[in-house]
């Protein structure tokens, strides 16, 4: 499931596989030799190695492996990064650092590369924030309504953002904004990694040709 997504045109379709094939799948015109309506694209993976992904927003299924489990009804688990990669999220047993797990995940940067200022005290800010007794079970306990990963991680952005002198995002807000593009998008690439594992092609037609010519088919 780590190979790249690969599309290419032929025929009218829209063809997505993991290698070009010797025969196009649709019309099985030998692809050797001929050229292509246009040439292969890669389809850019909306997953990432979230331990890379430093000062970042990160979501990842709760349990199992994100391109072969999520299909867009699974629970979900948030967590934001730190300066060195350390996941740091929110669970029943209180809030986790963890240095690996993460590494399959839908990350969304919350850091501009030139915000030195911020970046420089955002481990601090991170900290500062998990240690709150809040956070500590003994105080009060994870809610899986209204004291979760989800609260754990908007409550720090906003607390960010209000050093920074900007506004609160409300939980409607970020995720309209920020989480359910991403989610789609991730959830539309898992589901083409599958077909296409399954059946070796996934084959939609090509909506330029939707109305023109189809004298090739």
């Amino acid at each position: 499931m780590d190979k790249s997504v690969i599309r290419f045109s032929h025929c009218g379709r829209n063809i997505y596989c993991f290698s070009i094939p010797e025969r196009c799948p649709q019309c099985g015109v030998g692809l050797g030799g001929r050229r292509l309506e246009e040439a292969p694209v890669s389809i850019p993976s909306p997953f990432s190695n979230g331990h890379k992904a430093l000062c970042s927003f990160l979501i990842a299924p709760t349990e199992g492996h994100f391109v072969r489990e999520f299909d867009g009804g699974s629970d979900l688990h948030t967590g934001i990064t730190d300066t060195n990669g350390v996941v740091y999220n929110y669970t029943k047993t209180g809030v986790r650092r963890d240095e690996y797990g993460w590494e399959r995940c839908i990350s969304i940067p919350l850091v501009q590369p030139d915000m030195y200022n911020l970046i420089n005290q955002w481990d601090r800010y991170l900290d500062k924030f998990s240690s709150a007794h809040m956070w500590d079970t003994q105080w009060q306990r994870f809610d899986e309504e209204k004291h979760n990963c989800y609260n754990f991680t908007l409550m720090f952005i906003n607390c960010v953002l209000a050093t920074e002198h900007k506004r609160a995002l409300s939980k409607d807000e970020f995720t309209n904004a920020f989480v359910l593009p991403r989610i789609k998008r991730a959830s539309k690439y898992s589901v083409l990694c599958r077909e296409i594992a399954e059946n070796h092609f996934y084959i939609v037609m090509d909506h330029k040709n939707r109305h023109g010519d189809h004298s090739e088919n």
